[in-house]
């Protein structure tokens, strides 16, 4: 095995034109790339960072656990979001883990849920 303290003295030596011509030689030499680890490791960071942007949720689904004791005023509440009739919208009342609206925007998930909660409902976002 070589001396590494001599072959680090023999490299610090190199231009950098002569530097970039070894890399060159040694990557033709190996099959190797000196470029892809750099980027790989570069990108690490960047990627991670994408992937807590895509786990941001930005749909929600308003499902209501129960009516609560005011059921009249919460179906009327469901009909307002939803447009339903009155018999679905009361089906949809009384029907545990309903979904009252899906894949909405956060400030409309919050919204419906502020007004349903009002009318006495059980409700989460999902």
């Amino acid at each position: 095995m070589a001396d590494m303290e001599k072959l680090v003295e023999e490299l610090s030596k190199l231009s950098v034109l002569e530097a970039a011509e070894l890399v060159k030689m040694l990557e033709e030499k190996w099959g190797v790339s000196a470029a892809a680890p750099v980027a790989a490791v570069a990108a690490g960071p960047v990627a991670a960072a994408a992937e807590e942007e895509v786990e941001e949720k930005t749909e929600f689904d308003v499902v209501i656990k129960g009516p609560g004791p005011k059921k009249i005023e919460v179906i009327k509440v469901i009909r307002q979001l939803t447009s339903l009739g009155l018999v679905e919208a009361k089906n949809m009342a009384e029907t545990p883990d309903a979904k009252v609206l899906e894949a909405v925007g956060k400030d409309v998930a919050n919204d419906a849920k502020a007004k349903l909660e009002a009318a006495g409902a059980e409700v989460v976002l999902a």
